[in-house]
């Protein structure tokens, strides 16, 4: 899930939102979307995670996998789209068929009065500095992709760090005299 800390790291977020044809509800009162921060936005290139919603989930066949679907009735999904106005792409499958929509939008960020992660605030919401089109999704996927490579440097210095420390203490061992008894 995205982090945004720090003063006004929650104002004024480049989004885009993955709307799935097939993401309605069964009452039609409800859509499921996939706002992520945009990996061009200031708060984006550090991000390994860019969903505002990030779930484990465990399948039936034993596998995790994450939902990163939040629920939006139809009126903010409504406000979403005007305010992306033209600049929407659509999502296709592997044979070119059209399966949803991505829109491109600009708001302030909330957490979820209901379940985990953010909300897009979409009383707040306006036209993108940036514009979304075929190579969007796969912009954020490597974004996230390259922020997670250079996260993970770190994590293996830190966790090399206490085995070369060991190293150092037991070569220093090794040159100190034993001590003399008798």
């Amino acid at each position: 899930m995205a982090l945004l800390k720090g003063k006004g790291a929650m104002t004024g977020v480049n989004l885009i939102a993955k709307v799935y044809d097939n993401g309605k509800t069964k009452d039609n009162k409800s859509v499921y979307a996939d706002v992520q921060v945009d990996a061009r936005d200031a708060r984006g290139p550090e991000q390994a995670n860019l969903h505002l919603k990030s779930e484990r989930v465990n399948g039936e066949d034993g596998k995790t996998r994450f939902n990163n679907g939040a629920p939006y009735s139809v009126s903010q999904l409504d406000e979403i789209v005007k305010a992306a106005g033209a600049n929407v792409e659509p999502i296709k499958d592997k044979d070119g068929k059209v399966i949803g929509q991505i829109y491109g939008f600009k708001g302030n960020v909330m957490p979820a009065t209901r379940g985990t992660g953010l909300v897009a605030n979409t009383k707040s919401v306006e036209a993108s500095e940036f514009k979304v089109d075929a190579d969007t999704l796969d912009n954020q996927f490597n974004s996230m992709r390259n922020a997670r490579q250079e996260q993970a440097p770190t994590k293996e210095v830190q966790a090399d760090a206490p085995a070369v420390q060991a190293e150092q203490v037991i070569e220093q061992a090794a040159g100190i005299e034993e001590p003399a008894v008798g």
